[in-house]
């Protein structure tokens, strides 16, 4: 019996422009030899702020009083009412939303918490653990005029 041992695996590395099978969205924040890849909460309060004013019987977001306070003093509106916490690589929302009156609000929250996953998902690569949607009010909006009727 020889002493002899077997040769150490070698790595082998891919050329620029190769997809690198290793990599993974979830090591998206660690970064490439390029440098970190990160995401601001912002950002993430902005998808999810597009993705639910999409769904049919969302009026608005309804902000708290602080966001309308912070909004005077220059606080971006776009992620007012909207609160996003980031652990790890799973992200929760909280979106505080105004409905239409009328909508069937069970078919609606269920929807905004579809289309908000998605959206974020798609778009960060990081999962989503929760969205949750807080109702703050209900809006009527006010019915199409006839053509041809007086205002």
């Amino acid at each position: 019996m020889s002493d002899h041992k077997q040769p150490a695996e070698v790595e082998v590395r891919k050329h620029a422009g190769e997809v690198d099978a290793e990599f993974s969205e979830d090591r998206a924040d660690e970064g490439t030899e390029l440098g970190a890849i990160r995401v601001h909460h912002g950002v993430i309060a902005v998808i999810a702020r597009l993705a639910a004013l999409k769904v049919p019987g969302v009026v608005g977001m309804s902000g708290s009083f602080s966001d309308g306070i912070a909004s005077m003093i220059g606080k971006n509106a776009d992620d007012r009412g909207i609160k996003v916490t980031v652990e790890g690589q799973s992200v929760s929302v909280e979106l505080n939303i105004v409905i239409e009156y009328g909508v069937r609000i069970p078919q609606v929250a269920w929807r905004i918490q579809n289309d908000v996953r998605h959206a974020i998902e798609d778009m960060t690569g990081k999962k989503v653990k929760a969205v949750d949607v807080v109702i703050q009010g209900v809006k009527c909006l006010p019915e199409n005029k006839q053509e041809g009727e007086l205002p």
